[in-house]
């Protein structure tokens, strides 16, 4: 038998636990209706067509429009994700280490795009870099080029309206991180007669390379499911995997085909966010700390 004062400190415990499990109910039901719910249907969708089958995902082992969409998204999505990196690190770095007024104005040029929609930002794309857009007509009349270039309806104007979009998913990373690196180390490697390259590549970027992870995966991930972007500058010749899962529906009416490669994407998805996991906690991922 517990003596009165421990039976007590056990009946507050478990009051308690009671209480936090009533308080993280509503967000429990809205994580079970919006995410477990989908993504279970979604699963059975992909492997009970009138019994159950896994002729959806041998498919996609077998045929080579998976094989080629699946291809061409990691690609395209390797490709923004590099080019993002090159781009957005010195446009961090420049933010971390400007005076406050200048940092908060670069930062303000980077999140402005947030204030118009993709599907704008695309079309936007779509004038500049079509055969009569401003781009062709400016190079023809410079006398650059004698015939428009087919910088849109291929990968091309697909990865640089993609790489227009999410940059700032890189950037802010990379300018969280940065802010974070005592400038104290700076100056110690200075006063070693160290020289500012040197000191930039022994300290600055082996203490930024958590925000270049956390950036790279965050475009990476978010450029594989992109869908309206190379829509409207593919011009149908670039299928990533989004388009599939939409023409599989609309066009096909298979359901479960579109299925198991939302779950195979949800699968990969997974798997690059626990291999970064191992090196970095995902919180900073996801930008929570």
């Amino acid at each position: 038998m517990g003596s009165p004062v421990q039976d007590l400190s056990v009946l507050h415990q478990r009051r308690e636990q009671r209480l936090m499990l009533a308080l993280a109910l509503p967000a429990l039901l809205v994580i079970l209706l919006l995410v477990v719910l989908p993504v279970g249907w979604l699963a059975w969708q992909s492997v009970y067509h009138n019994g159950f089958t896994l002729e959806n995902y041998r498919r996609i082992w077998s045929e080579d429009i998976y094989w080629r969409s699946f291809a061409l998204t990691f690609q395209i999505s390797l490709l923004v994700t590099l080019l993002a990196l090159l781009l957005g690190y010195p446009i961090a770095y420049a933010a971390s280490v400007a005076p406050k007024r200048w940092g908060i104005i670069i930062l303000a040029l980077v999140v402005l795009p947030f204030w118009t929609s993709v599907l704008v930002r695309a079309y936007a794309w779509l004038a500049l870099l079509q055969r009569t857009g401003v781009i062709n007509q400016v190079l023809r009349q410079s006398g650059v080029i004698d015939e428009p270039l087919a910088l849109v309806h291929n990968s091309f104007g697909t990865v640089v309206a993609t790489l227009h979009i999410l940059l700032p998913f890189m950037v802010l990373p990379l300018y969280a991180t940065m802010q974070q690196i005592p400038r104290d180390l700076m100056q110690a490697g200075a006063s070693l007669g160290a020289g500012p390259m040197l000191t930039f590549w022994r300290i600055f970027l082996p203490l930024s390379l958590p925000g270049v992870l956390a950036g790279s995966t965050l475009v990476f991930v978010l450029a594989l499911g992109f869908y309206i972007t190379p829509e409207l500058l593919g011009g149908g010749r670039t299928i990533m995997i989004s388009m599939l899962v939409s023409r599989n529906v609309e066009l096909y009416d298979q359901w479960g085909a579109a299925s198991a490669v939302g779950v195979v994407l949800l699968v990969a998805v997974g798997l690059i966010f626990f291999a970064v996991s191992r090196f970095i906690p995902l919180d900073r991922v996801l930008g929570q700390k």
